[in-house]
């Protein structure tokens, strides 16, 4: 499966014609609205590329349905919300289930293999992020952080320097060091699945 980059067509001369969309989602209490700050973040002030960042939160807090959306491009945005996606993470059955038909036709689909087991498609990239996260981490809550490590090497849509230094500069203070090596993780345990 190739790997989706931004990249700008030049005989396209759209406005948005290098616009790159992206869906993050789960539910509340992984940490997902963080996780689009920090890709967010990490495009934009890491790399120098135009983004705008938007949530929804689900009824509850925590266990309702969690997304957040981050639109990047080299040129100007003129509509801040997500059409059609380019990538989608799916933390959860429910998300895939349910964002699954807004992503473009050749989108690259990205899940968590530990909670997601009804895939739609055969073209995605599985990693059990919650299971690594509580096993070769030790904490659940970077699961987040580890989805981002396997985004910025599935997709190259932030380079891995950008996205490593918005991580770290989010982490809570004594924490650097899991969520260091909780996005090392992400991007090493993707690598392997690229090469397949």
């Amino acid at each position: 499966m190739k790997t989706a980059t931004a990249k700008t067509n030049k005989k396209d001369k759209s406005p948005d014609a290098d616009r790159y969309e992206i869906r993050l989602s789960g539910s509340g209490g992984q940490g997902l609205i963080l996780a689009g700050v920090i890709l967010a973040e990490g495009v934009g002030i890491g790399d120098g590329k135009n983004v705008v960042q938007t949530q929804s939160y689900g009824p509850e807090a925590r266990g309702g349905a969690s997304r957040a959306d981050v639109v990047i491009s080299e040129g100007e945005i003129y509509y801040p919300k997500t059409m059609k996606l380019d990538m989608l993470l799916a933390l959860t059955q429910e998300a895939c289930d349910k964002y699954y038909p807004d992503m473009q036709e050749n989108g690259t689909l990205i899940v968590d293999s530990t909670l997601v087991t009804q895939v739609p498609t055969k073209k995605y990239y599985g990693l059990p992020f919650t299971r690594l996260a509580r096993e070769e981490i030790g904490i659940v809550m970077v699961a987040n952080v580890i989805a981002l490590g396997a985004i910025a090497e599935l997709t190259g849509i932030v380079s891995k320097d950008a996205i490593r230094d918005a991580v770290l500069a989010r982490a809570p203070r004594g924490t650097e060091e899991k969520n260091k090596r909780a996005l090392e993780l992400g991007m090493s345990e993707a690598r392997k699945i690229k090469r397949k």
